[in-house]
């Protein structure tokens, strides 16, 4: 028995020598990027114009604990401006500016890689038509999803944000954006939605729109909302309305706040339109709207019972001023 264990002794030594020049070959070349836990996942939602910083930085902030992240900005065109504005911000490794205008690209592997490496995803802003032709059902959609449920952030401006909602406006049916009188006047006409795109969990039931005091968007969300009662797609939706210099970050428990220059809208349809067909003006009783300005919070979850007001939409016409 005694002389057994020699030749055990060699033959581990030779299984070690054989495991690590194997390993070695394995990884030879090759480099592991070690991804650091995130704290998230959040929501930012940008209202268009010139970007709140803080907004970005908050997002960041929230989910990098004590390591610094990755950063990937997706676009359909456009350049890298965000590139040098977000690498100056605090918890930021890098940051990176993907440009994918077609399906072809949002399946290739080295670029759903990078989305994967990435602690914080950025939209920015351009057409959701586009985002959502060249982006919905691909590899690089299920990425970001991927990088949200592993605690990291989502954010986005303009059409970014817009794609980011539930129920969405994709402006698809004609090439100028529906505004407020068209909408009000006819609902159907030239007014397209997308589902099952990004579905966050706190922005269920969500239809997102920007530009909203400039542009003077309130008819034209009142109208979204109200198709999708009217279309059976769902018995409630809540318009989230964004003015431009503004942001809507949510956290982790959908908790909402506003943040830069402006106010945020919160807009409920909560029973079926009176009349809401083509070719004929809208009418719907007693919208809830909630304005919420700049520092203040709305509850995604549980929204308030009290601090809105009714507007309602008559014929096409709105009451009284809804702002």
């Amino acid at each position: 028995m005694t002389r057994a264990f020699p030749n055990i002794a060699k033959w581990w030594k030779n299984f070690i020598s054989r495991l690590t020049a194997y390993l070695k070959l394995l990884f030879q070349g090759n480099t592991v990027e070690v991804l650091p836990a995130l704290a998230g996942p959040v929501l930012n939602l940008g209202g268009g114009g010139p970007d709140v910083e803080a907004a970005i930085q908050w997002m960041i902030n929230q989910v990098r604990g004590t390591a610094k992240v990755n950063v990937v900005v997706l676009r359909a065109y456009g350049g890298n401006d965000y590139n040098h504005l977000i690498y100056r911000m605090s918890g930021v490794n890098s940051v990176q500016t993907l440009v994918i205008s077609n399906r072809q690209d949002a399946n290739r592997d080295d670029i759903v890689q990078k989305v994967l490496n990435s602690g914080v995803v950025f939209f920015a802003g351009g057409d959701q038509c586009q985002y959502i032709r060249s982006w919905k059902n691909t590899k690089l959609e299920k990425a970001v999803a991927s990088v949200y449920r592993r605690g990291g952030a989502v954010g986005g401006t303009s059409a970014g944000a817009m794609i980011m909602s539930d129920f969405i406006y994709d402006a698809c049916a004609c090439e100028d954006p529906i505004e407020t009188k068209d909408a009000l006047e006819d609902p159907y006409q030239n007014i397209t939605f997308t589902y099952n795109f990004f579905q966050w969990s706190h922005l269920r039931g969500t239809i997102i729109d920007t530009h909203f005091d400039s542009r003077k968007r309130m008819g034209r969300i009142m109208a979204f909302i109200a198709r999708q009662i009217q279309d059976g797609v769902s018995r409630s939706a809540l318009g989230i309305a964004i003015s431009e210099e503004t942001s809507v970050v949510v956290d982790k428990y959908g908790k909402a706040k506003v943040l830069g220059r402006n106010a945020a809208y919160f807009v409920l349809g909560d029973h079926p339109p009176e009349i809401c067909k083509p070719r004929t003006p809208l009418t719907y009783s007693d919208y809830k709207i909630w304005r919420v300005p700049c520092g203040d919070t709305f509850d995604l979850n549980n929204p308030p019972a009290r601090g809105y007001y009714f507007r309602s939409v008559k014929r096409g016409r709105f009451d009284s001023d809804p702002y």
